[in-house]
């Protein structure tokens, strides 16, 4: 049975509940998990506090040490990790294993990210009454980090949250999905193993309507990064602000893909081949709603039905599948009561819209009504792709800023200064110029407007929301 790691140790809930992890693409039980109790979470939290002032201490070069040392050992694991994140998640094993390579970029990143995150001095003489003062702005660690992890990419996510909080000196409290948890106790053990003091990582397990709430509203939390619905995020928010918590809330997306009267369709479609069904369309950023001119609207969506026979959709764990199942059944049916009901709404189905457990066809809807409630702020988290016409570049935009959220968006144009205006028009975090709205580099700043979140996530930024300021002043210091 798997285990938390609470203190550096692995331990059971205090009750010894537990909860089952399953395969979703055949059903099976993998392992089962402890369902932690609030003790359980009180007394991770108290460890973790200790500990971080003792992971602090450690010399920055040596934390980035550890860290790389962490890197070698997933590396040195990575079949035995991909093959585990395939299996509990459903993704093909081709694409867990992309998953695990991204761990060495983003943890190296955030090492060397660190070491240039230079303390700043505010010179003498920058205003009356300060010519003989200096005034030193520094960064420290925030102290205890909660890491509330989804289910779709369970390692990348890991690597954005724990990599910044650990190398800065914080502790990190990781909770994941109950879904597939199984992948990121296995790195926590190898962080652990690596080096990083006992306490200063941990990783809590349970449904995360209780061990979620109970983190993210302790008293001893000093920082939340979490990735979820917005729902979720709201909720989190409304826990964190009685504490005055802040917080880091990447949520859902109803990412426009819009394809100008003369965008390039070729590239269109295998954009959207890669933007909507990689991870079997469960991606906060994946482009969810295709907003295709009227002229091209045939000529897209006939094209994109050819290229989809091309997909194998079958046992993740087979090299020759191409797309998998979705996290679970209850997953699957929530896509296919999505589907009815934009059916219901006026769209027609073209291509798939068939579910068998777990899995659910790639599946293209025409037709769809900007007035459907899938061409706003229904976000379907699975194969499908609703395609939606307009005349003119300001309709396309209207449909596109309809929505309530703006994580990103894409656009499809030869004319670049044309591309540049709409991208520039579109409410979100991140717009995409001849290419899916699904981009996230490991650099870039990565957050949405409206209700895609507060705050943003990438080597870029990301030390920034894991520390606090603090100005050093050396008053009078300096000879008259």
């Amino acid at each position: 049975m798997a285990k938390m790691i609470i203190g550096g140790r692995k331990v059971d809930a205090r009750d010894g509940l537990t909860i089952d992890v399953t395969n979703p693409a055949t059903g099976a039980v993998i392992d089962t998990i402890p369902a932690a109790t609030k003790e359980d979470v009180d007394r991770c939290v108290a460890e973790a506090r200790l500990a971080q002032k003792e992971w602090a201490k450690v010399p920055l070069h040596k934390r980035g040490a550890i860290l790389n040392r962490f890197v070698d050992l997933a590396l040195t694991h990575k079949e035995e990790l991909a093959r585990l994140l395939s299996m509990e998640t459903g993704k093909p094993i081709v694409e867990g294993r992309n998953e695990i390579d991204n761990i060495p970029t983003l943890f190296r990143g955030f090492v060397e990210r660190a070491k240039h995150f230079y303390n700043e001095t505010i010179p003498e003489g920058t205003e009356p009454g300060m010519e003989r003062t200096l005034q030193i702005v520094t960064r420290e660690p925030v102290g205890v980090v909660a890491c509330v992890i989804p289910f779709n990419f369970p390692c990348d996510l890991f690597d954005q949250k724990v990599a910044p909080a650990l190398i800065m000196g914080n502790a990190a409290i990781v909770k994941p999905s109950t879904d597939n948890p199984l992948t990121l106790i296995r790195l926590c053990d190898l962080l652990i193993e690596a080096g990083v003091t006992p306490g200063a990582i941990s990783i809590l397990t349970g449904r995360g309507s209780k061990v979620g709430g109970w983190l993210c509203g302790h008293a001893g939390v000093d920082f939340i990064s979490l990735t979820g619905s917005t729902e979720v995020g709201i909720q989190t928010a409304e826990v964190a602000a009685k504490l005055l918590t802040p917080s880091a809330l990447e949520l859902g997306g109803n990412d426009a893909f819009i394809v100008l009267e003369d965008g390039d369709v070729d590239l269109a479609v295998e954009e959207t081949m890669f933007g909507r069904f990689y991870n079997t369309g469960q991606v906060c950023c994946a482009s969810k709603r295709f907003i295709v001119h009227n002229s091209r609207k045939a000529e897209f969506t006939d094209k994109l039905v050819k290229r989809l026979g091309k997909l194998k959709q079958g046992d993740p764990l087979d090299e020759a599948t191409t797309i998998g199942s979705l996290i679970s059944e209850k997953a699957a049916i929530g896509v296919e009561e999505q589907v009815a009901l934009t059916v219901q709404q006026g769209a027609k189905v073209v291509l798939g819209g068939e579910r068998h457990g777990a899995f659910y066809q790639p599946t293209v809807l025409v037709d769809v009504p900007k007035t459907a409630d899938v061409a706003k702020d229904l976000e379907i988290f699975g194969p499908v792709v609703p395609v939606i016409g307009f005349d003119s570049v300001e309709e396309a935009i209207e449909i596109a800023n309809a929505s309530i959220f703006g994580l990103s968006g894409a656009v499809f144009s030869r004319d670049v200064g044309k591309a540049l205006t709409v991208a520039r028009a579109l409410e979100c975090g991140g717009a995409v110029i001849n290419g899916c709205s699904f981009f996230r580099s490991c650099e870039m700043p990565f957050g949405g407007y409206k209700m895609s979140g507060i705050g943003n996530e990438g080597i870029m930024c990301s030390l920034e929301e894991v520390t606090q300021i603090k100005t050093i002043v050396l008053k009078n210091v300096l000879a008259a």
